[in-house]
């Protein structure tokens, strides 16, 4: 095993409760840290473009504080793509606060839901992973866009590829089981409130993304737990993180540390 701590980003100018954490977190012998901006979906967050450039100064406002503390003890954050910033704003991201110490948690699955090419965005992504959250990802079609869930080994993704990637851009960066167990989120791309905060993404966008959705249909049903009782649930969980522990070890030859 090894430890890496998720840590909050300063919600003021103060930032010592943050570098307390960092202190904590490296007296425990965690390797890095790891946070986001966001707590959760850009498309459901804001209500207007003007929201999203709030939050936008602000997160800007908050890495900078950081990035002094992360350099004074040496201790590398991973901020993670959740489904937040496209890739190419992450990129724009971490470059402007440009630290050894400052890159990514890349998640390999998020940024389809933002209509970012999945490929594309891990290879942007890879050269600044702190560390992971490795997936596949399932789609369909759905009345006001598509469903997006969680799999391993049956979904959009050429995880072999995703791995090479990432090994050859960072090569010691753990690569990180995230296997969410749960209903398939809707991710509303042809409804109007979906486009308030990308005023500068076309249809080619949206197009793209659409036919690679209608060109991967799921090949097997999209895993539902609403209605489950809490048992089942659990076992249902236990379940997919064994089969994807196991998919890792057989089909792409990694093998848990």
């Amino acid at each position: 095993m090894y430890l890496e701590v998720i840590v909050g980003l300063p919600q003021n100018d103060d930032a010592a409760d943050f570098e307390r954490q960092v202190v904590a977190a490296q007296r425990a012998g965690a390797e890095c840290l790891r946070s986001a901006c966001l707590g959760g979906r850009r498309y459901e967050n804001f209500t207007s473009f003007e929201q999203w450039k709030s939050f936008v100064a602000e997160s800007h406002k908050r890495i900078a504080l950081v990035v002094p503390i992360l350099e004074k003890h040496r201790l590398p954050l991973g901020l993670e793509n959740h489904k937040d910033w496209t890739a190419e704003e992450m990129v724009d991201l971490i470059e402007r606060h440009s630290s050894e110490f400052l890159g990514v948690c890349l998640d390999t699955g998020k940024n389809i839901s933002l209509l970012d090419d999945p490929m594309d965005t891990i290879a942007k992504l890879a050269p600044f992973a702190v560390t992971t959250h490795f997936k596949d990802v399932a789609v369909k079609e759905y009345s006001e866009g598509f469903l997006l869930s969680e799999v391993l080994g049956h979904g959009i993704l050429d995880l072999g590829q995703v791995v090479d990637s990432i090994r050859k851009a960072r090569p010691r960066v753990r690569l990180n089981l995230e296997m969410i167990t749960r209903d398939p989120l809707k991710v509303p791309c042809l409804m109007d409130r979906y486009w308030l905060t990308f005023p500068e993404r076309s249809g080619v966008y949206l197009a793209r993304t659409l036919r690679l959705v209608h060109d991967h249909p799921p090949a097997e049903p999209l895993p539902h737990v609403s209605g489950l009782e809490e048992a089942a649930r659990r076992r249902q969980e236990e379940g997919n993180v064994k089969q994807c522990l196991a998919y890792a070890r057989e089909k792409l030859g990694l093998r848990a540390t």
